[in-house]
């Protein structure tokens, strides 16, 4: 798909499509959807940023939301080396020394009326998070200097960045941190909810698979590990691989075992229930 703004043609990109249902903690949907409201014509939606330790669904949970609301998704990965131009329009050649002007999935977004999840956010310099300062205040538009062209949002776009609680990535500028309000933090599910994700994600599992990862997961929750309900589908998944090549129910607790120690190391046993042995 093309668009013309101010004489130059861009070329858009396609939404994504992911096969994922947010299981659980309608309270954190009910928060990001409020942040997205507009209450009068007056009034602007507001940039949310998504907080917790790596795997606890952020992304799944802004992708939810954005359907439930009935807009297109697009997904941004930010990395380290994300540059301006990466976010907005980046020229590529196309034969006899033309350029084509390719729109970033956020620019896309933006002209299309669309949801944008700028995921693991705080991994970006603040040379590129500078590019976006106007798109999020009350301004609304960028300014693509490759292109020499000014953006406007379409009024229902809307913006969310999921940023990984861990020491991997750059400290926002207080600019930038004042933009992305308010700030939504999840945690991990309790054990119901937990149960829920393994099965939404793996419904072809058994049941007492499902019932090991999700004791597993929540001793070590409790033991503040950073393992996650991802993990767990790791965990999960590889056993059933394991076990489909061998016969007999004494073949599960080896599959589990060897699933969560070549997943997760050999510290990750300590989180194993074991039984109890009586005299």
């Amino acid at each position: 798909m093309t668009v013309e703004i101010e004489g130059v043609t861009l070329h858009l990109a396609h939404p994504d499509e992911l096969p994922v249902r947010w299981v659980g903690q309608e309270e954190l949907m009910r928060q990001l959807l409020a942040a997205w409201m507009v209450v009068t014509e007056h009034d602007v939606p507001m940039n949310p940023r998504l907080i917790g330790k790596p795997g606890v669904g952020k992304t799944t949970l802004a992708y939810a939301a954005a359907k439930r609301m009935g807009r297109d998704v697009f997904i941004m990965q930010a990395t380290l080396d994300t540059r301006p131009e990466d976010l907005l329009i980046t020229p590529v050649i196309e034969g006899a020394g033309r350029l084509r002007y390719v729109a970033s999935a956020l620019v896309s977004a933006m002209i299309l009326g669309g949801i944008v999840i700028l995921d693991e956010g705080n991994r970006m310099s603040e040379k590129s998070w500078a590019s976006l300062a106007p798109l999020l205040d009350n301004r609304r538009y960028v300014e693509s200097i490759v292109a020499g062209v000014k953006i406007n949002a379409h009024p229902h776009f809307r913006l969310v960045t999921t940023m990984n609680d861990d020491a991997s990535t750059f400290e926002l500028p207080e600019y930038i941190h004042s933009r992305l309000q308010p700030q939504i933090l999840i945690d991990f599910p309790e054990k119901d909810e937990e149960y829920q994700i393994l099965k939404e994600n793996l419904p072809f599992a058994e049941d007492r698979i499902l019932q090991y990862v999700t004791d597993f997961l929540q001793q070590a929750h409790a033991a503040d590990e950073r393992y996650s309900v991802r993990d767990g589908i790791n965990i999960a998944r590889y056993a059933i691989k394991l076990k489909s090549l061998a016969t007999g129910i004494e073949h599960e607790k080896y599959a589990l075992e060897t699933s969560l120690l070549e997943t997760l190391g050999e510290e990750a046993l300590r989180y194993v229930r074991r039984p109890r042995v009586t005299t």
